[in-house]
Parts: structure tokens; sequence; C-alpha cells
């Protein structure tokens, strides 16, 4: 997971100007074995879940597996990403907290820290970063051909507000009940 780190953007500097061609060593089987992930839980979900429960993240889901499937195959668009695989790490307390409410642990303190932590990891690692990347997108539209700008405008779009949903959601359950 050290591909992760803000410390590969500080060895790797190159990846803050060119997240086309550019990636650090592992980064594209990194990126490979994410879609296998998501691969593997959209099939999963499919298996063990009741559409209406799961219809969201089968969506968001696919949108990951075509984006990170493209810089996959590509071998361009590594660099970006992993920049997105930043949202990922946002995951572990979203995980926990559904553990903690399996296990009806809701109102203990490991619970509540969990749920500050949570609001603290998303805003940074997927509000934040979700922003950054549209920003990049943005910005570098001249150095991105059509086809793949009009893929990774569209999974913005997708992305982003299905976050901010979701962060609405975890605020009134968890802040605001």
């Amino acid at each position: 997971t050290h591909n992760l780190s803000p410390r590969r953007f500080y060895l790797h500097p190159e990846l803050s100007k060119d997240l086309v061609g550019t990636h650090p060593p592992g980064a594209h089987s990194l990126v490979a074995v994410s879609v296998g992930y998501f691969l593997e839980d959209f099939v999963d979900m499919l298996c063990n879940q009741k559409l209406h429960q799961s219809w969201e993240l089968l969506f968001h889901h696919s949108v990951v597996i075509v984006c990170f499937g493209i810089a996959v195959l590509l071998h361009q668009y590594v660099g970006f990403a992993l920049v997105a695989l930043l949202v990922e790490i946002n995951s572990i307390f979203l995980h926990l907290r559904q553990i903690l409410l399996m296990s009806n642990l809701v109102h203990t303190t490991c619970y509540r820290l969990n749920s500050v932590v949570n609001l603290g990891t998303y805003v940074v690692f997927r509000i934040a970063t979700l922003a950054w990347m549209t920003r990049w997108l943005f910005l570098n539209r001249q150095n991105v051909p059509p086809a793949t700008y009009a893929v990774g405008t569209v999974g913005m779009a997708i992305m982003t507000p299905m976050n901010i949903i979701l962060f609405y959601r975890l605020l009134r359950s968890d802040f605001f009940k």
C-alpha cells in the first residue's frame, strides 16, 4: 500500500505534472489488482445482495472498472488512477462502521471515534481528492484525447455527487439523528 502514500508524490514529483504517461514502479500492477478487486466485489454483490440494496455500489464499481480498465489496458492514466485510489483509504473506516453497526455497537466510544475519523478521512480522501481530480482533468483537457476526456468527465460527474450524497447520509445518520 506504500504506492498510495503522499510520500509517493514526494518521491515521484513528476506525477503532479503528468498523470497520463508517468507512474511509479508497481503502480500499473496496483491499478490492475484494483480492477480485479472491483470485479470480484461486483460479482459478489450481484450474487449475494438484493439489487435495491446494492445498486449504488454496483454503479460505482462499474464506473471504476471502466476507468481503471482503460488505464490498465492503455498503460496511460495510471497516475490518475493511482490518485483515485486515495479515495479508498476512507473505505477502511466506512467498512469498520458497517461492522460496528452489524455488531450492534452503535452506542459505543469505538463507534463514535470511528464516526469522527470516518468523516475526517471522507473529507480529505474522498471529497478533496475528487475535487482535485476534477480540477486536474479540467486544467489538462487539451492534453487528454476527447474520448478519454469524456470518460473521465462522466466518471467524475458520477462519482462526485454519489460521494456528496453518501457524505450527507453519514453526517445525518451519525451526527444529526
